[in-house]
């Protein structure tokens, strides 16, 4: 072995080695859109009785909950997340197309398909930078998409509503 060849273990070791690549241009612009993202949520009532509240997180993570009908605590109530929750949440949402989606899945839209009547409606709406994007679902929808159920049940997760709504 000559005095500058490496010795194949730490080729193999560099070879592994985890790679930081710059980040592009748009990136800071980006952080700070995700920095001044908010996001509501809305259920709606239903014929069984279902949970009735609005829930929102402000940039800073300050949750406000307002308990309306079927819920375990009625009224306003407030907490605390923390703003790295509130950016990995809006991200998530915003990789996972929500923005893309209709602003309508309700009943005579096209984009609804068949109809079932009864069911509740959840209003979701995420600001991002200068980008506000709202979307009404009537879960009596049948072509609305299933990842916007499972993005709803996101938002919900991650703000905690079940301390509020009950189990």
């Amino acid at each position: 072995m000559s005095s500058t060849s490496v010795p194949p273990l730490v080729l193999l070791l560099l070879a592994c080695a985890p790679r930081q690549e710059a980040p592009p241009a748009t990136e800071g612009a980006r952080n700070t859109e995700i920095a001044n993202a908010a996001i509501t949520l809305e259920r709606t009532a239903c014929f069984a009785g279902c949970p009735v509240y609005r829930v929102e997180v402000s940039p800073e993570g300050v949750i406000t909950f307002e308990g309306r009908a079927h819920v375990r605590e009625l009224g306003v109530a407030t907490a605390r997340v923390s703003p790295d929750r509130v950016r990995g949440l809006v991200s998530e949402l915003d990789k996972a197309g929500y923005f893309a989606l209709a602003g309508r899945y309700t009943a005579g839209e096209p984009v609804c398909g068949r109809y079932a009547t009864d069911l509740p409606t959840t209003i979701t709406s995420v600001q991002l930078g200068d980008r506000t994007k709202r979307v009404e679902h009537d879960h009596g929808c049948g072509n609305a998409p299933r990842a916007l159920a499972v993005l709803e049940q996101r938002i919900d997760e991650v703000l905690g509503s079940s301390r509020w709504t009950g189990p």
